[in-house]
């Protein structure tokens, strides 16, 4: 089943500010350049900034971590807010200041930077307290993301629990690691170091393809694990146990900073294999978000636009007909909009296809270049029809309806109505049977609001699913 459900990031948060301003001159007081401030501004950081790249990449993070009793504290949760990410999962600990990390920029150059921050082990109460809502927010995910800046949240008992409680749910983990010895983090199914850190690890260098496939073969001996390994301007090297590893190149054309680019990484492949991705192209998603983020100057953020627009010249492909989640679907509705074609939607429970359904699809299919079915969960269907449907899963429905020749991209959604899905998706026209109303249609308004139609296709009659798993009950031929 592909994840239609939040991520879960646990980590360290920060607050990066920014002081940007000109040097013309020499302090009389001692030997430093006088800055002429025009500017101070705030973002997210750490494991909050990976969270605000997966809600800008269209995905919903689920954020939990510590801040103090503090203006930081305050500002970053107002950033969060303004990302649309949720802050009900934050932990204050007033005995711990909240990581702000101050970047004084001339330009494109930074020329000190300021830490405020503990790096002590969180207390005993606290790991407690975060375990607890660590592990009730585990039901509700299917990915969990591990974000270690060693600021001391992460400890061996948090990183152990969480891990063995996430293969225990088959919650797949990613980490990104700060420690020297990787051992804490077995179990992960991915671990993503940068080169640097890999190095540490392996006790050898890693600067060459060559270099890093003899450093490969030790560390698959050691790990189940798989290893993205970030390279800066060589890209990123995946390293599986079962597979040989995987070079992929970086499409950066200019670096501007590389601030926060490990947490856009790192939003992008959690989002990549939370929607059923492999590790590989999951992994060159990942690595198209880097690149973008290293073009921006200081800590930001990735939109799915944005690596919609990358992927255009990328080696990206998804076929026709596959199911995804709503933040994959979005990214390649957008590329697919880039190129200039026409969206249609619709929607429906498609639990038995029959001839008014194909006449439906096929005539939605006319109204543009692309169409995108959204398909109700196996939950959603009984709660629409009862608890005796869905007669097929939504994997085997999501099959089906993909291998229809009209049908370029499937789409689980939980909810009652596609509304949501349709604010994400921006179809430009949205198809339904004639049964219903123009006015009824959900999502409607919207579409027309921007440009778009409603299109209502004749039903073909007595054609239903419910009527054929009736009649099926009774031993009669539908």
């Amino acid at each position: 089943m592909l994840n239609t459900m939040p991520i879960l990031v646990v980590g360290d948060l920060m607050l990066d500010e920014y002081i940007e301003g000109s040097v013309d001159r020499i302090s009389p007081e001692a030997p430093v350049p006088v800055l002429r401030k025009r500017n101070r501004r705030a973002v997210a950081g750490g494991a909050a900034n990976v969270a605000a790249n997966i809600a800008a990449m269209g995905g919903t993070p689920l954020l939990l971590g510590t801040v103090g009793s503090d203006e930081s504290a305050e500002q970053l949760g107002d950033i969060l807010k303004r990302y649309g990410v949720a802050t009900d999962l934050l932990i204050t600990d007033a005995e711990r200041a909240t990581t702000t990390k101050t970047r004084v920029v001339v330009g494109q150059q930074q020329i000190v930077r300021i830490d405020d921050e503990e790096t002590h082990a969180i207390s005993e109460a606290t790991e407690t307290l975060l375990l607890s809502a660590a592990i009730d927010a585990l039901s509700r995910v299917r990915v969990l993301v591990l974000s270690d800046y060693a600021k001391g949240l992460l400890t061996d008992r948090v990183i152990r629990r969480l891990i063995a409680e996430a293969q225990s749910r088959g919650v797949k983990t990613i980490v990104d690691p700060k420690r020297p010895q990787l051992d804490i983090y077995g179990g992960a199914d991915v671990i993503k170091p940068n080169r640097h850190e890999f190095e540490k690890a392996v006790g050898r260098p890693c600067s060459s393809d060559r270099e890093i496939e003899l450093a490969a073969e030790l560390v698959t001996e050691r790990f189940s694990s798989a290893f993205l390994v970030t390279r800066a301007e060589a890209g990123m090297t995946l390293i599986r146990p079962d597979a040989p590893p995987v070079h992929i190149h970086t499409h950066v054309k200019e670096v501007a900073d590389v601030s926060g680019a490990g947490d856009t990484c790192l939003a992008a492949l959690s989002l990549a294999l939370s929607s059923g991705q492999d590790l590989e192209t999951a992994s060159r998603i990942a690595n198209l978000a880097a690149g973008i983020a290293v073009s921006k100057l200081g800590t930001a953020v990735v939109t799915s636009e944005e690596i919609a627009a990358a992927s255009a010249d990328d080696n990206i492909h998804i076929h026709a007909g596959s199911c995804v989640d709503v933040a994959t679907a979005k990214l390649i509705v957008d590329r697919w909009r880039l190129g200039g074609d026409d969206i249609v939607f619709t929607n429906g429970c498609f639990d038995i296809i029959h001839p008014g359904h194909i006449h439906i699809l096929e005539s939605a299919a006319k109204e543009g270049t692309r169409l995108v079915v959204g398909l109700n969960t196996d939950r959603s269907v009984s709660s629409l029809k009862g608890p005796t449907r869905p007669v097929q899963t939504e994997d085997n429905r999501a099959r089906v309806l993909g291998a229809l020749r009209f049908v370029d991209l499937v789409i689980l959604f939980d909810e009652e109505t596609p509304l949501q899905l349709i604010q994400k998706i921006r179809p430009t026209v949205v198809v339904k049977g004639a049964d219903y109303r123009e006015d009824e249609v959900v999502g409607g308004d919207l579409v027309k609001a921007a440009g778009g139609r409603v299109v209502l296709v004749p039903l073909i009659e007595g054609q239903s699913s419910s009527k054929l798993i009736v009649r099926a009950s009774m031993g009669k031929a539908p």
